[in-house]
């Protein structure tokens, strides 16, 4: 197929596995928890009777007086991008969530697949209690069940929910909240066409993959053993290094991954399949207090391919921190060679960076208020990639992550690759008291008969892969609970979680001409003024954040139905930035001792809500001198700031000094964010299996070999010594080319020893 096809019909389709079998919810708890559904995105009419009108009786849908609803519709049509269909305002404001061919599939494949069992009991519980008199009276006020209520009383009792003072409802009214209106984001036919959204983006042009020939497997119902000299778990920034240095080093290489690989044919993806194809765990993990969300990558190249270019060095304070901690490497010349090795194989540069509106009025705003800013190298192989989509996949094979640089590297160097295996233990052999690792075992399943992973006639097999060494590199998420599966008792396994805790705000624009803020390059502009808060180097960095639907619409506060479809429209006229916390303080992961996934214990502390106001209130600041409209948090309880309409007129020069903006300020630094009120996400994941001088203070040693073993290492995020500071993937790169290289060393000197030159 050429690219003039592709460009004709977009992407191809990546059809999703079926929903679980069985009984997620019973009937009853359908009906209530699509009644909720339908009060966070409620079909809105015109109405004699309004909703506010205790006499209304209409319960299925909110009625708005003619005027109102006139107001509404007139508003976002005037939005709307031309040529419209003329009844696309009118579909849009009448469409409810229940409606929405493939939301209660898509709601069935969360709750099933990748929300924890302990939530989804609870989430049950809340449910049932919904649709008894006893029940509903206590969590609502009345005694009527929830599903019989009208859409205005439910939604103010969900309003009254976000406002409780008592823990369960309050989440519960935030996580529901957050699942419907991302899955209605996903799934709805109208609201692409509202804001003029196009499925793929409009500069550039697909480009061409690397042919990857991944290994196959018969039918059988024995084991399937293969052999190789190192095994790689995880074809991640880390893994994908360490497969390129050792197979070109001339060992036998064979990488394995979980998940599966996408060319660029298929991508970027759609929101809704890219959610489940290239994320772990659907893309909704979360702490266990629920006060933080985690994004982390699960694909062929693992977060490579859906991160967003960044590609910064390790900074000088951080290399000298983990110096100070007994390793020395990181203030070596060898070090900087591996950051620059790494570097020249992406083509990483800022000479062809060109902002999009959201980085230039980060770059802009920052310059004029003195804030120290620098352009955000990126990995597009040395030239311009203007595209906002890539975390959902690069389409056009620019972005070079693993998939398009180390991966075709190893394999042309004759490494082989094994998708779609899940690795369940590290094989050991013991030997003079040391365990040896040599090799792994897990479940392999194949593709479909049409070459996707939604179809039937799917092959599986055990298969044990036996190896001299074996690498982890699964993730700062997954490498513990595989060391953790394997037998490992190290304390420190799991431990010394960094997360670079981040917090929103979003600006909207005057409507002269919308900004389509989903264009361009993601992030290519950072303000670093304020990354030494407290004297030891922990603050928060500004960057811009992606703003594809479902990832910038789900992370503003829901206030009401109307409100939130009101709040959407407004997405072409749109910015979002970031405070991302250099935090100090760690979390773990452990295993869920029900179904043994990725369990996350994290809650950001006080000094990072007071951090990452720091940030807020710049990012405040530069968002009123590039002559926001309205600025607002991604918060609840938190006022908006509405600039008026006068206001060339009434700042007199002030600038930030205007009195009624420094008034918000005060006041929103006032409330502050709180575990009660603030919405904090995760796209870094650091030091689950960090890297120390002892045995007592880490878990892998200097050369990335895990304390108490032989022939086992690590080699991915997870062995930083603490936060990194910077979006990790090229730190992670180059300690993978350092550890690699020792592995090699190690390897060629077994070969002319004739043994295992270190037992």
């Amino acid at each position: 197929m050429t690219s003039t096809q592709l460009n004709l019909i977009g992407p191809l389709d990546t059809p999703l596995p079926s929903p679980p079998d069985g009984e997620i919810l019973t009937e009853s708890q359908w009906a209530t928890l699509m009644a909720i559904a339908d009060a966070v995105i409620p079909s809105i009419e015109e109405s004699s009777t309004p909703s506010n009108n205790n006499n209304n009786n209409n319960n299925n849908s909110l009625g708005l007086a003619p005027s109102a609803y006139a107001s509404a519709a007139d508003t976002i049509t005037q939005r709307l991008p031309a040529p419209t269909d003329p009844d696309l305002t009118q579909r849009y404001l009448r469409e409810n969530a229940s409606s929405v061919p493939g939301f209660k599939e898509l709601i069935q494949r969360i709750l099933g697949d990748y929300v924890r069992e302990d939530a989804r009991k609870g989430i049950r519980v809340i449910l049932s209690a919904l649709d008894t008199r006893a029940g509903c009276l206590l969590a609502t006020g009345y005694t009527t069940s929830f599903h019989l209520q009208p859409v205005n009383v439910r939604q103010r009792i969900l309003q009254d929910w976000a406002r409780s003072y008592l823990p369960p409802l309050r989440q519960s009214a935030q996580g529901l909240e957050a699942l419907l209106t991302s899955a209605w984001i996903k799934t709805s036919p109208t609201i692409g066409p509202v804001l003029g959204f196009p499925r793929a983006p409009i500069h550039g042009k697909p480009g061409k993959g690397f042919d990857y020939n991944f290994l196959q497997l018969p039918p059988g119902a024995d084991p399937e053993i293969l052999e190789t000299d190192v095994v790689i778990v995880g074809s991640g920034c880390g893994g994908a290094v360490c497969a390129k240095n050792l197979a070109e080093a001339g060992h036998r290489v064979m990488v394995v991954e979980k998940a599966y690989h996408w060319g660029p044919e298929h991508l970027p993806m759609s929101e809704k399949d890219g959610q489940i194809h290239l994320f772990a765990n659907g893309g909704v993990d979360s702490s266990d207090d629920n006060s933080l969300v985690i994004v982390s990558g699960q694909s062929w190249g693992g977060g490579g391919t859906v991160n967003w270019s960044a590609s910064l060095q390790t900074q000088a304070f951080v290399r000298n921190e983990w110096a100070g901690r007994g390793l020395p490497f990181f203030t070596s010349s060898e070090f900087q060679d591996s950051l620059d090795r790494v570097c020249h194989r992406m083509g990483v540069s800022a000479k062809y960076v060109e902002h999009n509106k959201n980085n230039k009025i980060l770059a802009d705003g920052a310059r004029k208020l003195g804030y120290s800013q620098k352009v955000v190298p990126q990995n597009t192989g040395g030239r311009k990639h203007y595209c906002g989509y890539c975390t959902l996949g690069c389409g056009a094979a620019e972005k070079q992550g693993p998939v398009v640089s180390f991966l075709p590297d190893a394999q042309r160097a004759g490494a082989q690759f094994v998708e779609g295996l899940q690795v369940d233990k590290v094989i050991f052999e013991n030997h003079n008291g040391y365990e040896i690792a040599v090799g792994v075992q897990g479940l392999w399943k194949s593709r479909d008969s049409f070459g996707g992973v939604g179809g039937p006639n799917r092959t599986t097999r055990e298969l044990t892969i036996k190896a001299k060494r074996v690498i982890v590199s699964a993730g700062t998420l997954e490498s513990p609970l595989l060391l953790l599966r394997s037998g490992l008792k190290n304390p420190h396994i799991g431990r010394n979680l960094y997360l670079h805790p981040t917090c929103m705000i979003y600006a909207t624009f005057p409507d002269r001409e919308p900004i389509k803020p989903w264009e361009g390059a993601i992030l290519t502009n950072l303000v670093d003024e304020f990354q030494n808060l407290d004297g030891n180097h922990h603050g928060v960095k500004l960057e811009c954040m992606t703003m594809l639907p479902s990832f910038a619409l789900p992370g503003q506060s829901w206030t009401g139905g109307l409100d939130f479809k009101m709040l959407a429209s407004k997405l072409p006229y749109m910015t979002g930035q970031i405070a991302i916390v250099r935090e100090k303080v760690p979390g773990r992961v452990y295993p869920d001792s029900t179904d043994g996934r990725c369990r996350i214990a994290y809650t950001p502390t006080a000094m990072d809500a007071k951090h990452a106001m720091v940030g807020l209130v710049a990012l405040a600041k530069i968002l009123y001198l590039e002559g926001a409209k309205e600025i607002f948090l991604g918060t609840a309880a938190m006022p908006t700031f509405t600039r008026p309409e006068a206001d060339a007129a009434t700042d007199n020069g002030d600038g930030i000094n205007n009195p009624a903006f420094q008034s918000w300020l005060a006041e929103i630094q006032k409330r502050g964010l709180t575990s009660q009120n603030c919405k904090w996400a995760s796209a870094h994941q650091m030091g689950s299996c960090r890297m120390a001088a002892t045995q007592r203070a880490g878990v892998v040693d200097p050369t990335g070999e895990v304390w108490g073993t032989k022939g086992l290492y690590v080699s991915d995020a997870s062995v930083f010594p603490s936060a990194s500071g910077v979006n990790p993937m090229v730190t992670n790169m180059a300690i993978s080319d350092w550890i690699s290289r020792g592995v090699a060393k190690g390897l060629d000197a077994d070969a002319t020893n004739g043994t295992r030159a270190r037992l």
